[in-house]
């Protein structure tokens, strides 16, 4: 994978460049299946609702949006939200200092590694930033994994068994080996495959750091959301059975 900056006005996309070529006019994945302008526009929600290539949204905070990109390739658009107090001022501006510190440079720089390591993160597509003086905004493409539901569905359901907790604990694990610190370890930032594989997304404000206390952190973190997902009296085995996996790197299907 070959992060590859290119320049348009006043933004700047930061892309995999064996994936979207940044020849003028138009993306090309191989072999080419469909043609997209490599600008600004191609992290806008209006260039793609116009072609009507817009086959879902994704629930949460800043309406991230399911693209049918190629014919047989889907992508998730995920525009940057501010949440809390912050979005009262500005819901989708940031403070500009510099491209190398915005958080969708980060994340897709963050996730890229991950992913060459083999870690099972959606393939990172490219993102936009487009600077307004001293704010910016900006927005992520990547690659949606194939029938993959949120873990928070699977829970509410009661579809989640313990050989598949087991393999979240075990997920979770091998991101904690890597040094990733999830800020925002929930229920719905896992995702399971059709074949019962976790997966981990959204890492935006996540890092890399060496072993600690955060550990902990994150998995106290993941508690408190399957909480909100399943029945009180089940979640505290549930939790239970994630960190047997955690401890053990349970992996078998």
């Amino acid at each position: 994978m070959r992060l590859t900056a290119l320049q348009q006005k006043n933004s700047l996309i930061l892309h995999d460049a064996d994936s979207l070529s940044d020849a003028p006019g138009s993306h090309q994945l191989s072999p080419p299946k469909l043609a997209h302008p490599v600008s600004p526009a191609l992290f806008s929600a209006d260039y793609w609702r116009d072609q009507h290539l817009i086959v879902g949204e994704a629930p949460g905070r800043g309406s991230a949006l399911f693209l049918q990109a190629t014919p047989d390739q889907q992508w998730v658009l995920r525009p940057y939200r501010r949440g809390g107090l912050a979005a009262k001022l500005s819901e989708q501006r940031y403070l500009w200092l510099g491209a190398e510190r915005t958080r969708a440079f980060q994340e897709l720089r963050l996730t890229a590694a991950l992913y060459e390591q083999g870690l099972p993160v959606p393939t990172p597509v490219a993102c936009c930033v487009t600077r307004h003086g001293m704010t910016y905004e900006a927005a992520l493409l990547t690659v949606r994994i194939p029938g993959a539901r949120a873990l928070a569905s699977l829970l509410e359901v009661g579809e989640a068994d313990a050989a598949l907790l087991r393999r979240v604990g075990a997920m979770i694990r091998r991101f904690h080996q890597q040094g990733l610190d999830h800020i925002d370890l929930n229920a719905r930032n896992i995702l399971i495959a059709p074949d019962a594989t976790p997966w981990l997304i959204d890492l935006d404000r996540c890092r890399l750091r060496e072993s600690g206390k955060w550990q902990t952190a994150n998995l106290a973190r993941l508690g408190r959301s399957v909480a909100k997902f399943s029945p009180p009296e089940r979640v505290e085995a549930i939790m239970a059975t994630v960190h047997e996996g955690y401890r053990e790197g349970y992996s078998a299907p």
